[in-house]
C-alpha cells in the first residue's frame, strides 16, 4: 500500500456519530514537511528521543496505580471551591507555551504548536467546528504542571518527570496487557503484585462500560473533567476524544473488550477518527500563526464554553 493510500484508508474508516461530519478527510493536506510515512510515527524502538521516552514510560509503569489515581482525583477535584485557578483558554495557552511532552517520540517542539496543528488539520479537512475545538483543547490538561510536583510526575520540562501528564494510558485495577508500549516495565507496577488488581478483570465487572474504568492519570482525564465541570456543550463523541485519545491499548490494540457496553463502539470510532489528526499533523517544519487563527478559535471557545474565565 502506498503512503497516500495508507493515510486515506485510515481517514475514511467508518465514523459512528450523532453529529453530521463530511464523509472523508482530505488527509493529504496535513502531511508533515518531512513526508513521513505512517509507520514512522509512534516509533518506540529507536527514535532520536528514545532515551527520554523510555525513561518516561518506566516512570509511568512504576508509579501509576489505583491508589495514585485516587490521590490525583482528590487533588484535581472540581467540587465547589476546589478548583486551582480561573483563566481563559488563551491565558492557559500562554502558560503552556514552552511545555514539551517527554513521552512523544515524534516531536520535540512545544505542545502548543501540536495542538494548533491538530486543530488546523481538522479544520482544513472540513470537520465540524466542535471537533476543531477538540483539536485545540485536547492536550491542555498538561497544564497540571502548574500545580504538580516532581514526586507526582508533573514537571513542565521535557527532561523533567512527566509520567502523570502525558503518554499512552492503560486501565488501572486490572492486569496490564502486553500490548502497551514498553511492556518490559509491566512487572515494575505495584498493582501487578496485588491480587485485587492483577487479574484479567481485576476490580471491574464485565460489561461495566469504558467510562467506568480508571485509566492511568494524565492530561486526558483531567481535561475531560475540566470541560464537564465548566459546562462545555460539546457532544459526547468530542468528550470521548479528549478522555481516551491516549488509550492506545483500547482503541488501537483491541484490549478491554470485555468491559465494553452498547455505545462504547461509537466512542471508540470517534477517538480513532480524531487520532488520525492527533498523530499525522505533527510537523516540526511548519508553525502556526497564533494571532492569525486565534479570532476564529476564540469564537468556538465562546460558542461551546462561554465568554468568561474557566475553572482549572
Amino acid at each position: 500500500m502506498t503512503k497516500g493510500a495508507t493515510l486515506e484508508a485510515r481517514a475514511t474508516a467508518p465514523f459512528l456519530r450523532t453529529t453530521a461530519v463530511p464523509a472523508a478527510d482530505t488527509i493529504m493536506h496535513i502531511k508533515t514537511a518531512h513526508d513521513k510515512d505512517v509507520i514512522e510515527f509512534r516509533n518506540y524502538s529507536d527514535s532520536a528521543l528514545q532515551a527520554r521516552v523510555k525513561r518516561h514510560y518506566r516512570g509511568m509503569r512504576q508509579n501509576q496505580t489505583v491508589a495514585f489515581y485516587e490521590k490525583m482525583e482528590e487533588k484535581y477535584s472540581f467540587a465547589p471551591g476546589k478548583h486551582r485557578a480561573e483563566m481563559t483558554v488563551r491565558e492557559a495557552f500562554q502558560a503552556l507555551e514552552a511545555y514539551v511532552d517527554s513521552s512523544d517520540p515524534d516531536m520535540d517542539l512545544p505542545n502548543l504548536i501540536h495542538m494548533l496543528q491538530t486543530a488546523e488539520g481538522i479544520r482544513k479537512a472540513g470537520h465540524p467546528d466542535w471537533m476543531q475545538l477538540i483539536g485545540l483543547l485536547h492536550d491542555m490538561g498538561k497544564i497540571q504542571f502548574l500545580w504538580g510536583k516532581r514526586e507526582d510526575g508533573q514537571e513542565g520540562t521535557g527532561e523533567g518527570a512527566q509520567w502523570a501528564l502525558g503518554g499512552d494510558t492503560w486501565v488501572l485495577g486490572c492486569a496490564i496487557p502486553s500490548t502497551v508500549v514498553f511492556p518490559e516495565f509491566n512487572g515494575l507496577n505495584p498493582d501487578e503484585q496485588d491480587e485485587r488488581y492483577n487479574g484479567r478483570n481485576g476490580m471491574y465487572e464485565e460489561g461495566c462500560g469504558i467510562e467506568q474504568l480508571k485509566w492511568a492519570w494524565g492530561h486526558d482525564e483531567y481535561m475531560y473533567r475540566m470541560l464537564v465541570a465548566n459546562g462545555a456543550t460539546l457532544p459526547k463523541e468530542g468528550l470521548a476524544m479528549v478522555r481516551y485519545h491516549s488509550a492506545y491499548p483500547w482503541h488501537d490494540k483491541g484490549e478491554y473488550g470485555q468491559f465494553m457496553k452498547p455505545g462504547d463502539e461509537m466512542l471508540m470510532a470517534a477517538v480513532k477518527k480524531f487520532n488520525v489528526f492527533d498523530l499525522y499533523t505533527k510537523d516540526e517544519g511548519k508553525g502556526v500563526d497564533v494571532d492569525k487563527v486565534w479570532p476564529y478559535y476564540q469564537g468556538l471557545i465562546e460558542k461551546y464554553l462561554g465568554t468568561g474565565p474557566l475553572r482549572w
